[in-house]
């Protein structure tokens, strides 16, 4: 009787049954069953076996429905530090009543004897694998061919389902592998030995602030960099500002996903800023023969720029990945700026709980995208109310990160835009004019010192620049110095964007208008409409 099938339990399980792929024109899916049963074989046998392979495989990675259950059992009792061989297996099975759709106690053992050696097992168990990807990418390819066959079918809904699955496909299948330190440390001294031949000390992607770069020797790849502000500080203003300089100073490629304003609100912002022309005037259109002129001649180089934008409303963080890894791999983008994370939604994580805790959902999943990727992005947020309420000169502080201290957490770099005008201290300590000044406060620096970073801010265009926008005068008022290694002739003679008539150095930034709609207005939280 012991050794009888438990015919009276009914066969289930905790794991989920998968069945194995139907035939795709005729032909039998991808498969190595000879394989699977020499890694199961190995794994009751040898401890080690099932440390190599355990982390490669799941249970839908058999081809055989049998295999299936007995995986999921020795990953049972892996999972709970218990021993694995032919006995436990078996017993696992009984007592889950999978003991028959296992294939019986004489086919388990069977799987044992069969081994010689396990030498080869982490090989074989990749194989299997392989074999699984092809299997799911017919898969995945027979549903795309029924849902484009059928014509009640939206196709962008059809081509949206289609990129999900291939690239759940490769998340589930192609986790990174352990770095060797000797690796490791070559490819670091490779990129100190390359940021030493730079003779601005930039290592990351620049911005083309000064004293931000030297600050923090450009935004470095596979870094998370929040921006933070109150209403009407400028923060679209100023990534506008710091994008347009990356593509057009430098020839990198940058995306911006704006989920407030739309493609033709942002790129009007930025030919305001380029060719120095109020947004109203652009708006309404009300511009002299020779401001058509001066927009045409400006523009030039701004329309020819790397510069990719999104707009896409309320954008969850599933498209945000597929559509980054698409970019980098059509345009080789080097710089993602988000507008702004607290409109973004977490997908399939919505609903299963608090709003804070889907932020920090969100938050996590963009820092995994920096890394995946390899370039920084700057995630733009608000800040709470706390700023306005408390007295003194109302800057802000990390704790007034709105909605989740997972963000503080998760950035390497937090930066605040505060402009002291704002709040009328028109002078700073040193008596310095605060009129048209905007500071970048970077208030968490991971890999780096903590300051603050004086710039320009022209309202009227809505830009942000360099103080020593006039290179005579590298050191005006308070504002940080033109980094020593560059000359200033070596500056004018690189950059086609210094006006050798007027003496100033062109770095665009957003449009801004008085009474279209501004994305640093929350009407939530009242208050006046930003400029």
């Amino acid at each position: 009787m012991e050794n009888q099938p438990d015919k009276s339990r009914k066969t289930t399980s905790k794991f989920t049954k998968v069945t194995a792929p139907l035939n795709a024109m005729g032909k039998v899916p991808p498969q190595a069953v000879d394989l699977e049963k020499a890694v199961l074989g190995a794994m009751m046998l040898e401890k080690n076996a099932v440390t190599d392979t355990i982390d490669i495989l799941s249970q839908e990675s058999f081809y055989d429905p049998k295999h299936q259950y007995i995986f999921g059992t020795i990953k049972e009792l892996f999972g709970t530090s218990k021993p694995i061989d032919i006995l436990t297996v078996t017993n696992q099975l009984k007592k889950n009543g999978e003991l028959q759709a296992a294939g019986g106690a004489a086919y388990i053992s069977q799987l044992t004897s069969r081994i010689a050696s396990t030498a080869h097992v982490e090989f074989h168990a990749r194989v299997i694998s392989e074999k699984y990807i092809k299997r799911e990418l017919i898969r995945m390819s027979s549903e795309v061919m029924k849902d484009a066959y059928d014509e009640t079918n939206d196709v962008f809904d059809v081509l949206n389902k289609a990129e999900g699955d291939l690239f759940k496909i490769a998340e589930n299948n192609m986790g990174k592998s352990v770095d060797v330190l000797q690796n490791v440390v070559r490819e670091a001294i490779e990129e100190i030995e390359k940021a030493a031949q730079n003779p601005d000390g930039i290592s990351g992607v620049p911005t083309g602030f000064y004293g931000l770069d030297k600050l923090t020797a450009g935004f470095q790849r596979s870094d998370m960099i929040v921006l933070a502000a109150r209403p009407a500080m400028g923060k679209t203003a100023f990534v506008l500002s710091l994008a347009r300089n990356t593509a057009v100073q430098f020839n990198m490629g940058v995306a911006i996903f704006s989920l407030e304003m739309s493609s033709v609100q942002l790129v009007k912002r930025l030919i305001s800023a380029e060719a120095r022309l109020p947004a109203e005037k652009l708006r309404k259109g009300d511009l002299r023969e020779d401001e058509f002129q001066q927009l045409h001649s400006r523009i030039t180089k701004l329309s020819t720029a790397p510069l990719y934008i999104d707009d896409t409303p309320g954008i969850s963080i599933f498209d945000l990945r597929a559509k980054c890894r698409r970019l980098k791999m059509q345009y080789d983008i080097q710089m993602v700026v988000i507008d702004y994370l607290q409109l973004m939604t977490a997908g399939g994580a919505k609903g299963q709980g608090n709003r804070e805790q889907e932020i920090s959902s969100i938050s996590r999943s963009i820092k995994e995208i920096a890394k995946e990727l390899n370039i920084p992005i700057i995630a733009l947020s608000q800040l709470s109310r706390s700023v306005e309420q408390r007295g003194g000169d109302k800057k802000p502080v990390l704790s007034d990160l709105r909605e989740s201290g997972a963000i503080e957490q998760d950035a390497d770099i937090v930066s605040f835009i505060y402009r002291p005008e704002y709040y009328g201290f028109l002078q700073d300590e040193d008596g310095n004019s605060n009129a048209g000044i905007g500071e970048i406060i970077i208030a968490k620096h991971r890999n780096g010192a903590l300051d603050s970073v004086r710039l320009r801010f022209i309202k009227e265009y809505a830009r942000f620049e360099n103080i020593e926008s006039n290179f005579d005068a590298p050191g005006m008022s308070g504002g940080p110095a033109a980094p020593a290694a560059i000359s200033n002739e070596s500056i004018t003679a690189k950059n086609s964007n210094f006006d050798q008539e007027s003496g100033t150095y062109t770095i665009p930034s957003k449009m801004n208008s008085l009474d279209e709609e501004n994305e640093d207005f929350d009407p939530s939280e009242g208050g006046e409409a930003p400029f």
